[in-house]
């Protein structure tokens, strides 16, 4: 199994094989790729302004496509038709450095286009808002179908992606399946929490995800014994230190390990492993809210699981792909490894053989997907058949 590599860098090829993982179609992926692939032979941050244009311009086209099927009372298909053009839009923003002209306008036009497909396809998703000390933290609540109190996961998103990427994952729709709900969050340094409201990183995220537990028991159809967390990315960071601080979590897995990311940093100033965006320094000044990379630097001393993973008494699965070319394999033995006091703890590394060996499974993540899902499923109280 292996990344689908259009382009001649690593940065180009991942957002693309997201938005395929995400529910792009195929000849609108080539419609858009094809006639910027000389620009990306200048390097991933050089040609992005002809990517966003490119790709944005697929957008807009779905958007005015949507409002014709709308017009004629076809809401189902209006709806597909904004799904694409939401990921489209957000693929072509999330490319762009910070400040970029017309970054913000095209997020704003994805937003809202993901809110209409939602209303318009009657879709299993409530966009909630979850008050934090500061500002809110902006989630997507997918519902467990039936009556009754039912297990919940916390999702939260990596150092660039955003709740809508995370429910496009369909592990929201996957749980769901087996009897629990999802809350995918946009916690500070991501998504709406960073682009709206300037709410950095914070690497103690149990100071956040304690915050969804509050929300979470405050609802009716929720276990309060029964809430997972789990993160993607960098959420490999975030969810470990998450369940190993709030005592309420019952179950916790990470797709992907990132153990100590801020050894990483170290790692990609000396240019060893692959960045996951373009203008990668721009974007973390902007998301811890740094001023300079030695401020930066600063902040993330902290992004550091060595020294906590003892806390964690709960059941823990530990997923990794075997070729990630951002993030060490050895950081999932040194989780897996710290894991001591866990009642029941799993390292899965993905192979040739099954698929999902690149970063976070983007080759294919359909084996993650339903390994977390039942994993989940067995340790909340779901089902998995």
């Amino acid at each position: 199994m292996a990344l689908f590599e259009y382009f001649p860098n690593y940065i180009w090829n991942l957002s693309v094989a997201i938005a395929m993982e995400s529910g792009a179609q195929l000849g609108e992926i080539i419609d858009m790729c094809q006639p910027i692939k000389d620009a990306a032979a200048g390097g991933a941050d050089a040609g992005t302004p002809q990517f966003m244009k490119a790709w944005a311009a697929m957008g807009d086209k779905l958007l005015g496509l949507a409002a014709e099927d709308e017009a004629k009372g076809r809401n189902f298909s209006a709806s597909n038709k904004l799904e694409r053009a939401s990921l489209y839009l957000i693929t072509a923003e999330r490319m762009q450095g910070h400040g970029h002209p017309g970054r913000q306008e095209t997020y704003d036009k994805a937003r809202e286009a993901f809110d209409r497909s939602t209303a318009l396809g009657t879709l299993n998703r409530e966009r909630v808002e979850i008050p934090l000390d500061k500002g809110t933290m902006p989630a997507l609540y997918t519902r467990a179908p039936g009556e009754g109190r039912k297990p919940v996961v916390v999702f939260c998103n990596g150092l660039d992606s955003c709740k809508e990427l995370l429910h496009w994952t369909r592990l929201p729709h996957e749980l769901a399946r087996r009897g629990i709900s999802t809350l995918c969050v946009d916690q500070p340094g991501s998504g709406e929490a960073l682009r709206l409201q300037n709410l950095p990183v914070d690497p103690h995220s149990e100071n956040w995800a304690s915050k969804a537990v509050d929300w979470l028991e405050q609802q009716d159809d929720v276990d309060p014994a029964r809430i997972g967390m789990t993160g993607i990315s960098l959420g490999g960071h975030f969810a470990p230190r998450a369940v190993a601080y709030e005592q309420r979590f019952a179950s916790g897995a990470v797709w992907g390990a990132n153990h100590n990311w801020r050894e990483v940093q170290d790692k990609r100033m000396a240019r060893e492993g692959e960045n996951p965006v373009p203008h990668y320094w721009a974007h973390v000044h902007w998301a811890f809210g740094a001023e300079d990379q030695d401020d930066f630097l600063a902040k993330s001393e902290e992004m550091n699981l060595n020294g906590h993973m003892d806390r964690i008494k709960v059941p823990f699965l530990v997923t990794h792909g075997a070729k990630d070319r951002q993030i060490s394999v050895g950081y999932a033995d040194d989780l897996y490894d710290q894991l001591v006091n866990s009642p029941r703890r799993e390292k899965v590394i993905f192979t040739d053989r099954e698929g999902g060996v690149e970063h976070v499974g983007a080759d294919n993540i359909a084996y993650a997907r339903d390994l977390l899902c039942d994993w989940f499923a067995e340790t909340l109280g779901g089902e998995t058949a």
